[in-house]
Parts: structure tokens; sequence; C-alpha cells
């Protein structure tokens, strides 16, 4: 196949549909007969995945990844920030922990061109391997005050010489203004390098934007690419946290609730796609007593701050709630963070998360927790202890729990997690509702028999063949690939 320039697509703002576009376009080249891969030079995400060699990067490179159909590298996303509260984030840089920094430390400080060299290294190595590379930048291109900063949006397009399409959420509103605002902030040479605008999450009549587009495209000297429809009913994994604010539904009469804690938090929402896909099932994130004491299933997700997570959940009474829901014998399960909150304790003697010591757990499991530097990353596989749920999933968490009553057997022999009975577990394993069996085991608590009829890795194929259809009937396709050409 010709040798392609990479693709890249940068935001007007964040959430403007970046991550999804990319998607989509690494199943077209993937279906063109090309062999892509994705590349996002710098994340900040509490959504992470662990690569077949251990290594950490963000959930939406991994998505994309398997949208190309090959297998995550770290290379796809060499610097990983994970916010720990307002002010600080974890590094992950090449897949590792790095230390903690605030905003202050991490742009601030010298080596900026040192972190520059260091992901171009990271692509130089995949744009050796794959054709072509389809870049994601990050948050906005207009943000004039990191300019100097940038390791992530406009340096990587001019360095790799790809060719940039700017991305605009036309359903928030006021999309001639970001578009043009953009670009005429840009310094001639990044202006240069946009080749086209992209009009994202549009509802309606695409007719009714005909006027639009060729007002945007005077204004702008910029040809308009795509319009590409607010879609639904298409099935991506999507990484950014404020896909959460559109699943703080409530209960559904007629349907198994499960009701997820929403934490400040929260880490690896995904866990529970499968879940939220699974006929029958209703499940919504919710901080409020009130509406989770209405759930059939009560679920505490991974928390990025564990400790912080568990006084929060105090002082909003939703620990009452939880403890009412597992004294009348009702299903709770814990994940990673939400499983260290289960136990007796959470001790943090070395300050892993915070100045806060130690917190005294909701007690449901006989498990002390301690938090400790550095963090166990790996893939893996998993058979329950008692009864048949198997499958595979992931692990990414800082800190040791001794169990007695193992819920699961690893692949490598070791076990995971605690079970006091099977409505009443808690595990380290991310992804384990993503295997059928865990949500038959867990859902025939309720209803006896039940069977989930939800192929997962068959409805994610799905989804990234019905984006690709999306955007090429949307976008100019003969345009894109004629910039790549060039």
């Amino acid at each position: 196949m010709q040798k392609l320039r990479p693709l890249m697509f940068v935001g007007t703002g964040s959430d403007v549909g970046k991550s999804v576009i990319n998607t989509g376009f690494c199943r077209i080249f993937l279906q063109d007969g090309y062999s892509p891969a994705p590349f996002k030079a710098q994340n900040m995400s509490l959504n992470s995945y662990v690569t077949a060699d251990n290594l950490e990067i963000g959930r939406a490179q991994a998505v994309q990844a398997e949208a190309c159909g090959i297998g995550c590298l770290v290379e796809m996303n060499p610097i990983l920030l994970k916010p720990n509260d307002d002010l600080t984030s974890q590094v992950v840089l090449n897949g590792k922990p790095a230390g903690n920094k605030t905003a202050s430390e991490y742009f601030n400080e010298a080596g900026r061109d040192t972190l520059f060299n260091e992901v171009m290294h990271s692509f130089n190595r995949l744009a050796g391997q794959y054709n072509p590379i389809v870049i994601e930048g990050a948050g906005s291109i207009s943000e004039v005050n990191l300019w100097d900063k940038d390791i992530v949006n406009m340096r990587v397009a001019l360095h790799t010489q790809a060719a940039t399409f700017l991305v605009a959420d036309i359903d928030r509103g006021g999309v001639f203004a970001s578009v043009y605002g953009t670009l005429q902030l840009l310094p001639q040479a990044e202006r240069d390098a946009i080749k086209g605008i992209v009009i994202n999450k549009f509802r309606g009549d695409l007719k009714l934007f005909e006027e639009g587009k060729k007002i945007l495209e005077k204004l702008t000297a910029k040809p308009v690419v795509g319009i590409v429809p607010y879609f639904q009913g298409l099935f991506i994994e999507q990484e950014d946290g404020v896909v959460i604010e559109q699943k703080k539904k409530s209960h559904e009469h007629g349907k198994i609730n499960i009701g997820v804690v929403l934490l400040k938090h929260l880490s690896n929402f995904t866990d529970f796609n499968m879940l939220e896909q699974t006929p029958g099932v209703n499940l919504y994130y919710t901080g409020c007593p009130e509406t989770l004491a209405r759930a059939d299933i009560i679920i505490i997700p991974g928390s990025k701050n564990t400790l912080s997570d568990l006084k929060a959940l105090r002082e909003k009474g939703l620990e009452e709630v939880i403890l009412a829901h597992h004294n009348a014998r009702k299903p709770v399960y814990g994940i990673c963070g939400g499983y260290q909150m289960m136990g007796i304790e959470v001790n943090d003697p070395n300050g892993v998360e915070g100045n806060v010591p130690s917190l005294p757990g909701l007690g449901i499991l006989p498990v002390t927790t301690t938090l400790a530097s550095g963090k166990k990353t790996r893939q893996c596989t998993f058979s329950f202890v008692q009864g048949n749920a198997s499958g595979n999933g992931y692990e990414v968490h800082a800190g040791h729990t001794p169990s007695i009553r193992p819920l699961c057997r690893m692949n490598n022999g070791e076990f995971d997690g605690y079970c006091l009975n099977a409505r009443t577990w808690g595990t380290y394993i991310h992804g384990i509702f993503d295997n059928a069996s865990v949500i038959n085991h867990v859902l025939r608590q309720l209803i006896p028999g039940f069977t989930s009829t939800i192929d997962y890795k068959a409805r994610k194929e799905q989804g990234y063949n019905q984006l690709a259809d999306l955007i090429r009937e949307n976008v100019d396709m003969e345009y894109i690939y004629k910039c790549l050409k060039t």
C-alpha cells in the first residue's frame, strides 16, 4: 500500500468528539487495506488500560487500536495524566508512574523539549511499523497561554507534517465563533497546516446547514470536509468523564436496576459498558442517597483517590444506604478502589494519596488495604474460585489487600479479591463485567436462570463498522485521501 502522511484531528475545545472521529478513521483505514495505528502524545484521563506488556495508557487509544485491528502499545499514548484531585495529577510516562505533579509544576518546569522528544520517539517507532498514523490532539488548540508548552497539538502536527483537520462540536452552540476564532488565533504556519474543518454532532436536517457551511468556508478560507450527525444507537466506548453526565439516570420499573456510586475520582467507568448494554438492565450513576437506595444491585467503582472518595461517600450519606442494602442481603460489589472501600480499613502510611494516613472502610468485607508507592498493571485471565464464571480483565492499582477467601484464581496461579458470598464480593480486576459468565453469575442472584445474550466483542466490532459507515457517508473521503497522498 502507498505510504500515507499522518492524519491528525485537533479540536476547538474538549469533548468535541476528536476521540470518536479518530476511532472511525482508524476503522476506515483498516477496511481500506491499510495498517493504521493511533497516537496521542499526551492524554488526561482517569480511564486507562493495560498493554500486553503491562504498561498503562489512556483507554481511548486502546479503543482506537482495537478499531485498527491491533493490540495496544505504550507508544500510542506515551504520556498519561491521571488527576489525583483538583490540583495534582499522577504522571504516567511510557506506561509507568513518574510521580505526582501540580499543573504548574508539569507545565512550567524545564524539560518540555525533552518530553516532546520522548513522545516523538514513540511516534517514530509507530510510524516505522504502521501506515497511516491517526493522531489525536488534546483539548483546544487555541489556548495561547500554553503554546510554548505544547507537546500534543500543533507542535506535533508541524513536526510530523500531518494533514490536520479541526473538529468542532455544533451541538454545544457557537460553532462559527469557535472555528473562526480558533483559526484566527493560530500562527500562520499552524493555520496553513489545517487542511479542513469537520463539524461534529449535528442534529436535524443536514441540508439546513448548507448555507452555514458556505459562510464558514468563506470566513475561514478552509473547506468544511464533513458534517457528522449526532449518532444514537451506535456503541463506541468513550473515555471522557463528561459521558457520565449523560448516564446519571434513575430507577426504571420492570428492569434490574444497577446503581453505580458516582465518585468524584471515579476511574474506568468503561467497566460497566457491557452491563449497560445487557437487555433487561438499567444501569445508572448516582451520588444521591435516595436514588441509590432504589437500586437492586449496588456497585462501588474504581477510584483514583480511594480515601478522598471514601470520606465524601460518608459525608453524602451514601454509606448508610450501602450498608442498609447489604444488611437486606441485596447484592453489593466493589471494583478496585471500591473493593478497598468495602473493607475494614484503608491505610496510607506513605502518603500515596495525600495527607490522610488512614480511614475506616465500610466494614462489609473483612479485609484491610495498605496503599503503597508503585502500581500493579497487567492483563489477566481469571476464573471464580466458587462458581463457573471466568474471563479476561486487567489490573491498575496501588496497594495490597490480603484475603483468605479470594474471589478469583488468576492464570498465573495468584488469587484476587474477596468473596463473602455470591451477592457480596470485591475485586481488583477492571473489565470483569465485560465477561458474559460474570454478568450471568451476578444477575442470577436476582433472576435465576438469567442468560446474557450480548457478545461484547461483536457489539464493539459492529459499532466500529457503523461509525466508519457514518463517517464515509458524511465526510469527503476523496479529499481526505488527497491530503494524505501529497
